[in-house]
């Protein structure tokens, strides 16, 4: 490994991955520093009690909130970032997220790129992460090149019945565009995939195919257990021309020709604002989103569900309206299948008895809606702590996305509907703290991801993300990486 690469790549997970597979071809060195490591073999990764209690995955951290106070965020460091407990939908942002939409508490303003310069780069995140899907049957769904790589996972007997009542109620479920190979991720254990974390058995996440297609090129180098501390900017020409990282007890430090910071939407932050560079407009970490979620679990005591899987379907009835030419709402999808231990372990006053017969009898659906960029909404260091400041945004929204939902599901036959809002804690794709836009008084990097101060910088992941809008963000990040890899090719040719 030599310590003058040609490009450095800050973060393994859905962003660094996917750079790093768009670049490897072209020969130039490439290293990319993760300061996790491989999930093993042997971890616990189907065991509900492990993941969702005393975890053996999350990283052991706290950050503070609003108002000071100490909290352990969900965030996981480890080869492949969060996408390895991710739920592995791979969506696209619908194409009229690219343009200023008007929502019941603000506006979501229009990227500097629409969806066609983007739809490219879909088509290939689609190909790399070999997704499941069908365009027919969602009348959201933007224009593709090409179809998906595989057909839609199936549904299970118990979720068929489900879709079929949904459509009887009046919406048109359509098939979720998901990133795993359901036959394998069986056979290794009869789980869902959504939030139990992948051993490269089924699940398409940034390692086992972004970080997989790299690693095939002996120009690509992986260094795990090397947390970046800093990066300097050489003051006459603005290049970051060194990067410093941790391993073990050892400051290394490299100097590349080209940087790419894919740490996620908060430690990409956060190291720019600890290193003082791409910053000059004050502007790194401002617009932090995080997408405005519910729960909900919809009981019919005459449903039996015995579903495993269960996350295959979702709605978009009410994403770009209300149903009735009023404002969007957002996206309903299926949550991966709620056990009786898992319901067990967020209510622990409640009965085992009592939550197998819940869990039997119950739908489990995830509402999204769109959070709205505001300035005030930011990421701070504090004593040298990450300060998560979140300003939730556009709830009018969201409220009425999940009474919609609730009726609908009544209509559907389902008598009793419960709905829990998330919090702070869970990340629910968290973006736009390094956001890309057309002034660099508003943004940090510009339309090809690279940061307005520094022509070697590019920061790929989701804090480059303008908006939220209201569906899972891992399938665009990919898409603006491979289309940065570009741009980066481009640069390093000249």
């Amino acid at each position: 490994m030599t310590s003058a690469p040609d490009i450095v790549i800050i973060g393994s997970g859905m962003a660094g991955a996917s750079l790093a597979a768009g670049l490897a071809p072209s020969g130039a060195s490439i290293i990319v520093l993760e300061r996790g490591h491989q999930i093993p073999d042997n971890a616990p990764a189907r065991d509900p009690w492990r993941i969702y209690t005393n975890s053996a995955f999350r990283a052991q951290e706290t950050w503070l909130d609003a108002k000071g106070q100490s909290f352990e965020p969900g965030n996981y460091y480890n080869v492949g970032g969060n996408s390895k407990l991710y739920g592995a939908v791979l969506i696209r942002y619908r194409e009229e997220d690219f343009s200023e939409l008007e929502h019941h508490d603000g506006v979501s303003p229009a990227w500097p790129i629409s969806y066609a310069e983007l739809a490219p780069w879909y088509d290939a995140a689609e190909a790399l992460y070999q997704v499941r899907g069908d365009v027919a049957s969602d009348a959201s769904e933007p224009a593709h090149g090409s179809a998906y790589p595989y057909p839609p996972v199936p549904d299970e007997p118990a979720i068929g019945s489900a879709r079929k009542r949904l459509e009887t109620a009046g919406v048109k479920p359509f098939s979720l565009p998901l990133g795993v190979d359901v036959d394998r991720w069986l056979q290794a254990g009869k789980t869902g995939w959504d939030g139990y974390p992948d051993l490269r058995c089924g699940k398409m996440d940034a390692e086992t195919c972004g970080m997989a297609a790299a690693l095939k090129h002996e120009n690509v180098d992986l260094v795990t257990g090397a947390e970046v501390m800093s990066l300097k900017a050489d003051p006459q020409t603005g290049h970051i021309n060194e990067v410093v990282y941790r391993q073990g007890d050892e400051d290394i430090r490299l100097k590349p020709k080209v940087v790419a910071v894919c740490a996620g939407a908060v430690q990409s932050a956060a190291l720019l604002l600890r290193s003082g560079v791409a910053n000059s407009n004050d502007q790194v970490g401002r617009c932090f989103m995080n997408h405005n979620a519910s729960a909900l679990i919809a009981i019919d005591p005459r449903f039996r569900n015995d579903a495993v899987y269960q996350k295959t379907f979702g709605i978009n009835d009410w994403y770009l309206s209300d149903g009735n030419g009023g404002r969007p709402l957002g996206n309903v999808q299926l949550l991966g299948r709620v056990t009786p231990d898992i319901l067990k372990i967020q209510v622990p006053t409640l009965p085992m008895p009592l939550a197998r017969w819940i869990s039997g009898h119950a739908l489990d659906l995830y509402a999204i809606s769109e959070d709205l960029p505001d300035p005030e909404s930011r990421i701070v260091l504090k004593d040298g702590k990450i300060q998560l400041i979140w300003q939730r945004s556009n709830m009018t929204a969201h409220r009425k996305l999940v009474a919609k939902t609730r009726k609908t599901l009544r209509a559907a036959g389902f008598p009793i509907v419960l709905s829990r809002l998330f919090d702070g804690r869970v990340p629910s794709h968290q973006c736009g703290t390094v956001r890309l836009g057309d002034d660099p008084k508003t943004s940090v990097v510009d339309p090809d991801c690279r940061s307005w101060d520094h022509p070697n910088l590019f920061v790929t992941d989701a804090g480059a993300l303008p908006t939220s809008a209201a569906v899972n963000p891992a399938l665009t990040v990919a898409a603006l990486s491979l289309r940065a890899a570009e741009t980066i090719k481009q640069d390093l040719s000249k």
